[in-house]
Order: structure tokens, then C-alpha cells, then sequence
């Protein structure tokens, strides 16, 4: 079988790090998915408006190795208790692709690349290969009492997220108004805590990007404080 992409994912996380590890997660996060040339008609989607959520197969592509092991270490677990590859959602598998179920927001007919799907809640950062789209049907994809295994009894805690007030100046001021408008959003994405679970270091500063700029922060029993701002 040979994959193809019928479509790219636009989004304003241009690395894993930061990357909700499900979709969902941060509910509100807009990204968009522009098709390629020869999917890109008002054909291909034809009914898709009559969704709320969309399935995407998509490709790990910023994985840097293969996998290499029947077992990983989901940070739900706090990374260190290993399960199967199988009964887990990690990244790294066999085959390096990905299954989201995002929200349809709007499409745009339009602009220079219609149709462009905007979509609400994706994990997906920038560019990433799309292999196919379908329609979430509620009434066979839906499970609600469905138990799911490790997450049934381990819960999740997420950060308080802080912005210092160095930090705040900086969302205050004009050439930073278009990323303060996203702070909610920002803030949703780092409660989820970004860092690796092994790393307890209060005075290590992370980075995060995001829509052009890196989110500086440090986290320090499990708060998070945005310390600075910089432009990319």
C-alpha cells in the first residue's frame, strides 16, 4: 500500500513539545487543512457541513526515530510504568500514523486554497501529512460508557499556569496584542504540562512555540510561570 497526501495541517504549534498529546484536549485551538491540488474541490467535501467532527489519518512526521520497542512509557503513568505499543496512544508504533477526531469549525470557499477546512482541537502541529478525512457518525463512533483502560484509574492533574508580570507586560504591549488575544488558549496548552515527566528541575526554563513566538516558562510544584516572551 502506498499512502498519499491529500492534505496538509496548518497550526500555529510548530514542534512536539507543547503539542496536546490528544486531540480534544484543548478544545478551542483552531488549525486549519488545506488539500492538496488534486483533492483541492468543492466536490471532495461536498456534505461535510452536515458534521460536527471530523476523523483525521494523519503521519507522525516530526519523528526523529523509529519505533523500537513492544512497550512505552505513557506520561499518563508519569513515565515511568510501561504498557503495550498496542494498548497505548504513543507516537512512536510500527507504522507513524496518527487518529484525531477534531471539531469542524468552518470551511472557507473563498480564499486562494479553497476549500479550507478550519478545524477546533486537533494534535497535529504544523505541516503535517494528511492521509485521509472522514466523518465522525455518533451513533457507531460513539461509546460513552466505554471503559478505557489506564486512564479509567489514573488521573490526570492538570498545571496551574501563571504569567509573570514581566511576562504580561510584554502580552500588553502592541506588537503583542495578536498572542494575547490567544492566552487562553496558550494557558490550556501548558496546564497539560509539556515537559518530560523525568524532568523535576525547578529552575529549567522550557520553551514552547507558538504563532511565531517561544513561551518561555519554568514549572515549580506544579505551577507553571510564563517568564518571558520572545519573538522567533
Amino acid at each position: 500500500m502506498v499512502l498519499e497526501t491529500i492534505a496538509v495541517f496548518h497550526s500555529p504549534l510548530t514542534s512536539k513539545f507543547g503539542t496536546p498529546r490528544q486531540s480534544g484536549v484543548v478544545s478551542e485551538l483552531l488549525g486549519k487543512i488545506v488539500l492538496e491540488p488534486p483533492y483541492r474541490s468543492a466536490d471532495a467535501i461536498r456534505g461535510m457541513e452536515g458534521f460536527d467532527y471530523l476523523w483525521l489519518i494523519w503521519g507522525f512526521s516530526a519523528n526523529r526515530k523509529q519505533a523500537d520497542s513492544l512497550t512505552v512509557r505513557p506520561p499518563r503513568l508519569g513515565g515511568n510504568d510501561r504498557v503495550g505499543v498496542f494498548a497505548s496512544r504513543s507516537p512512536y508504533r510500527p507504522n507513524a500514523m496518527g487518529l484525531s477526531s477534531v471539531k469542524l469549525h468552518h470551511i472557507d470557499y473563498d480564499c486562494d486554497d479553497a476549500p479550507v477546512i478550519y478545524v477546533e482541537g486537533a494534535d497535529l502541529i504544523e505541516g503535517t501529512p494528511i492521509f485521509d478525512i472522514k466523518p465522525y457518525v455518533a451513533y457507531t463512533d460513539a461509546h460513552p460508557q466505554a471503559k478505557s483502560g489506564f486512564t479509567d484509574t489514573t488521573e490526570w492533574q492538570p498545571l496551574e499556569v501563571v504569567f509573570s508580570r514581566e511576562a504580561q507586560q510584554l502580552l500588553n504591549a502592541k506588537e503583542y496584542q495578536v498572542l494575547k488575544a490567544q492566552q487562553p488558549i496558550i494557558s490550556q496548552l501548558l496546564m497539560q504540562d509539556p515537559r518530560p515527566h523525568y524532568h523535576t528541575d525547578a529552575t529549567r526554563v522550557y520553551g514552547m512555540e507558538y504563532a511565531g513566538f517561544d513561551i518561555r516558562f519554568t514549572v515549580a510544584e506544579r505551577v507553571l510561570t510564563v517568564v518571558d516572551i520572545k519573538k522567533k
